[in-house]
């Protein structure tokens, strides 16, 4: 309950500060941060999509998996951190309505869902990608990170689009 009194009074301490009214405010800051934002998520999910359709050995087969990583994972991170910049710059505009939004509220435990399954396969199944770089099935642990990602991402993806359409005050 304290916790959740805290986040409240942070959300709207965000949403108050000069920030979050300039945004809110402004004719076009929420619409340029927007667009920018939906770029950057196209750039960092795309990339992610081809990465684990590779995982899951339906796309990319004959590349080898270090050599998608090395060409498709600079791509996610950039488009990652523009999307993660952006994302907070929105949600400083509309703190206080977020924290009460049930979409928001999935969209955010999707993404520490992904973020915990890129740490993990990375610093487990992914330490020994020498030894099946090249095959076409990859071994299941990594074809269950790539399919985990991907559902995660659709359901992020879903509900950022239902944050707008939702009547959570």
């Amino acid at each position: 309950m304290i916790l959740a009194m805290t986040l409240l009074h942070a959300a709207q301490l965000l949403q108050d500060s000069a920030l979050g009214t300039t945004i809110r405010e402004s004719n076009w800051w929420y619409a340029v941060l927007n667009v920018v934002h939906v770029l950057a998520l196209m750039v960092a999910a795309g990339s992610i999509m081809f990465f684990d359709l590779r995982l899951l050995g339906v796309g990319l087969t004959r590349t080898p998996v270090s050599e998608a990583a090395a060409r498709l994972l600079p791509w996610t991170w950039r488009g990652f951190a523009v999307m993660a910049l952006t994302g907070c710059l929105l949600i400083s505009s509309e703190a206080e309505r977020l924290y009460f939004n049930t979409a928001f509220r999935v969209k955010v435990v999707c993404l520490i869902l992904a973020g915990l399954n890129v740490l993990l396969f990375h610093f487990t199944v992914f330490r020994g990608v020498a030894q099946w770089d090249r095959a076409a099935v990859t071994p299941a642990r990594a074809r269950m990170a790539g399919a985990f990602s991907l559902i995660l991402w659709v359901s992020m993806l879903a509900a950022g689009r239902m944050i707008g359409y939702t009547l959570d005050t």
